[in-house]
């Protein structure tokens, strides 16, 4: 993680809230005899909503709370009165954020490219005893537990949504070049590591043409392998679709101005190679204190024989900055918009631990099986896919739940209640 308060990366876990249980009720009422089972459903878990604020630019709120966990379902109530569903949990987080499954590292979603997501959802309410009343079964004494809701351990990663980005070496003048074509104010001294978090500004030409400009910060050689800032900042340049790469032409500070070209663009090519073919644009930087023209030319040549556009500036002076900035917006003009990264999470079934005994009984006709593992596991089965119904069924085969009951003379046809599910057997 960065200093000076800048937190781009973070780890949370998350877990929504259970849904309540159901109520076992019988209708009471003077002069209604034989009133029936009226108990109501247990109230849905609350979910964990991401929402995108527009006013946060950093993941400082995740610095020292890391765990949130949604309100859970209210139990039901006599006379068919649901429990009270729990509140969904927003967690506010800025717009750019990935979010990532921790143990796989896969994508689960980009709140750059939407307003709110549901992280996780609330368990179901279990249903009262209502539910289970049939022409043989008139006065059911059960009623069902509400599922667990679903829990996750996800690291927030933040993309700046810039258009364009700034890289370089330390002290090659990206920030004073910010401050003078935006109306960010960056802090700027004659030292490396000025810059210790992002700065963005928007560059504003016109009416009808602007872009966001970031300054990162400054890259050193082995950046790629942590060395440095590292990757807290490499990844800030993801979804720049232009990059400025300013060059100290000076020779103020005794480097070579093409050597520092090429590290750094070592650098990128090693962080991400799909990042060092972005298109380019170089910026000979401070020709306002070269002592002569050599260093500049030698860089030009070489950047040119490369195909990339080459402009010589002095940020300080204001000289060429404005037309390095029209340059760059023509260029964005012809490439595609800034990147959205796609999910690429795939929902795996849970690996469940079916060794601990499961309670089974026969109540009026209907077998009714219950047990922790089975409301772990289905809290996580979409029951509307038919994939995922197969799986849930091959694993109450594979754990014996089927073997245990045709043990105890469930016969074809007769019902299985799992919670707030129940289904006729078939052999």
């Amino acid at each position: 993680m960065a200093n000076n308060g800048f937190i781009d990366k973070a780890r949370i876990t998350v877990r929504a809230g259970a849904g309540g249980g159901g109520a076992v009720a019988f209708h009471r009422e003077k002069y209604v005899a034989a009133g029936g089972p009226d108990g109501g459903d247990g109230g849905q878990g609350g979910s964990i909503v991401l929402r995108v604020d527009e006013h946060m630019s950093t993941l400082m709120d995740f610095r020292y709370k890391r765990k949130y966990v949604a309100p859970d379902g209210a139990p039901g109530q006599g006379k068919r009165c649901s429990g009270k569903d729990g509140e969904d949990l927003l967690i506010r987080v800025p717009r750019g954020t990935v979010v990532r499954d921790t143990e796989s590292g896969e994508i689960i979603c980009d709140m750059a490219g939407q307003d709110t997501f549901v992280l996780c959802k609330g368990g179901r309410g279990g249903w009262g005893n209502q539910h289970f009343a049939t022409p043989t079964r008139q006065a059911p004494h059960f009623a069902k537990a509400g599922l667990p809701g679903q829990e996750r351990d996800v690291t927030l990663e933040l993309k700046l949504l810039a258009d364009v980005g700034l890289v370089g070496f330390p002290n090659v003048g990206k920030s004073t070049l910010l401050s003078v074509v935006t109306r960010a104010q960056p802090k700027i001294a004659n030292y490396h590591f000025t810059t210790l978090s992002p700065n963005l500004g928007v560059v504003a030409l016109d009416e009808n043409t602007s872009f966001v400009l970031a300054d990162i910060p400054g890259i050193i050689e082995g950046a790629a392998e942590g060395a440095g800032l590292g990757h807290d900042f490499l990844r800030h340049i993801d979804r720049c679709r232009l990059l400025i790469h300013v060059v100290d032409v000076s020779g103020s500070e005794g480097r070579d101005p093409v050597e520092d070209f090429e590290a750094i663009n070592a650098e990128l090519a090693e962080y991400s190679p799909e990042l060092a073919s972005r298109p380019m644009i170089v910026a000979g930087n401070k020709v306002d204190i070269a002592p002569d023209r050599t260093a500049l030319e030698a860089l030009k040549a070489h950047v040119e024989k490369q195909g990339l556009p080459f402009f010589e500036m002095s940020a300080a002076a204001h000289q060429g900055t404005r037309e390095l900035m029209w340059f760059a917006a023509g260029r964005l003009r012809e490439l595609p918009p800034i990147t959205v990264y796609e999910p690429t999470y795939v929902e795996r079934p849970l690996e469940v631990d079916t060794s601990e005994e499961l309670s089974i009984e026969r109540e009026d006709g209907t077998w009714i099986v219950d047990g922790p593992w089975l409301r772990q596991l289905m809290a996580n089965v979409n029951f509307g896919d038919y994939e995922s119904r197969n799986w849930f069924e091959r694993k109450l085969r594979e754990s014996g739940v089927y073997a245990r009951l045709e043990e105890m003379g469930i016969q074809d046809g007769d019902p299985i209640c799992l919670y707030n599910l129940e289904f006729e057997y078939r052999k």
